[in-house]
């Protein structure tokens, strides 16, 4: 599930290489996971609005390890989306 998003993190990020595609991979399955079994918000890939969600969500993963704070803007998207049930 979300193939397309990592090449979307990866072109946010600048990388080129893929180096670091299991890693990244891992993270983007992690977030549809954990947004799904512990939130209740079902994702669709095909749904532009969730795609972006998920890339955007990781890539402020894959940046801010040491500060795993959620931005303001990453919350508020969450939330409308918990809302509307990922529907």
């Amino acid at each position: 599930m979300f193939e397309s998003a990592l090449e979307l993190v990866k072109a946010r990020l600048g990388i080129t290489s893929t180096a670091r595609d299991v890693y990244l991979k891992a993270v983007i399955s992690g977030i549809v996971s954990e947004l799904s079994s512990v939130q209740g918000i079902a994702l669709n890939e095909n749904i532009p609005a969730h795609l972006m969600f998920v890339v955007d969500y990781a890539e402020f993963r894959y940046s801010n390890r040491e500060n795993p704070v959620m931005p303001r803007h990453l919350q508020f998207r969450m939330h409308n989306l918990f809302i509307s049930g990922g529907a």
